[in-house]
């Protein structure tokens, strides 16, 4: 099936961009009236996440994600064929910092949030940072689809590792001066070993393994915010928040990414990840009291 699959996607990634974004309207017409994909999610993250405005306000919010949604399924297309060339013109990475780090021989975790379109971020990182990249992603069921995205999200060199498999890859990797890229704001499976913390005004349950990795292996830590300038051109920078993990208080390198995954999402309510549900867990403050950050 890949075979079949693969050569397909390729020749449609080769058509112009113009011609894929008119395809990415007529689906995001079919997404958002017809299908209403995961519609019930988006408007009640939306109605928690932002309280104060209007039935309108968090409508047109709601129709700019979808199209950004669908544009970044067809931007992923486009990436298949994508040349580093081409690749540069539309996506703009200040890695300045990081790259002045290597020299040092610290590692360093670059950690952020379900923003658009983190498979430019992925590709940003590869090929502009000094370090070897390493990507974590969550395997897809269908082997065929996972085939094709591993092989174009490698194409700039990236080290890819399944989720799944990451404890027992990671560790081949640590030998050398490596960076980690983790997008951070996953929903925790299990509540009762996550951290909890206020997101948007509510507690709000977050992975705390990024802060204890950083710790553990002593790495530098960075959080990366990813812009969309206009359709299909990004802007990535990257700021160092320590480079000394074990000196800082327990739990303040989780609070500050997710302090700034919410200031990003406030300046730009569209260009985030709103139908998945990111308040799925329930506070129960006997049950989690001990796990807030303060």
């Amino acid at each position: 099936m890949y075979y079949i699959l693969y050569p397909i996607l390729y020749c449609v990634s080769l058509l112009p961009w113009r011609v894929l974004y008119a395809i990415s309207d007529f689906l995001y017409l079919i997404t958002y009236y017809i299908i209403g994909y995961r519609k019930k999610v988006v408007f009640n993250n939306l109605t928690i996440a932002f309280p104060e405005k209007s039935e309108k306000e968090k409508t047109i919010i709601a129709k700019q994600f979808y199209h950004n949604l669908v544009d970044s399924f067809i931007e992923m297309i486009k990436l298949i064929s994508i040349s580093r060339k081409e690749f540069d013109k539309h996506c703009i990475v200040d890695a300045e910092e990081v790259n002045k780090l290597y020299s040092s021989g610290k590692s360093i975790q670059l950690l952020t949030g379900h923003f658009f379109n983190w498979e430019f971020l992925n590709l940003g990182m590869s090929a502009n940072i000094i370090y070897p990249f390493i990507g974590v992603y969550m395997n897809i069921t269908n082997k065929t689809v996972e085939r094709i995205l591993v092989d174009m999200r490698k194409k700039f060199g990236t080290i890819l590792i399944p989720a799944s498999e990451f404890s027992k890859q990671f560790h081949q990797y640590t030998h050398q001066t490596y960076s980690l890229g983790l997008i951070a704001d996953q929903n925790p499976s299990a509540p009762e070993r996550a951290v909890w913390l206020p997101f948007f005004g509510k507690m709000t349950a977050f992975h705390n393994g990024p802060e204890k990795g950083a710790i553990k292996m002593d790495t530098a830590v960075a959080i990366v915010d990813i812009k969309k300038i206009k359709r299909g051109y990004y802007k990535i920078d990257i700021s160092i928040l320590t480079t000394n993990p074990n000196e800082l208080p327990k739990g303040s390198i989780t609070k500050q990414l997710i302090a700034f995954i919410e200031d990003a999402i406030r300046k730009n309510p569209s260009n985030y990840l709103w139908s998945h549900r990111r308040w799925k867990h329930k506070y129960d403050e006997d049950k989690y009291k001990h796990l807030v950050i303060h």
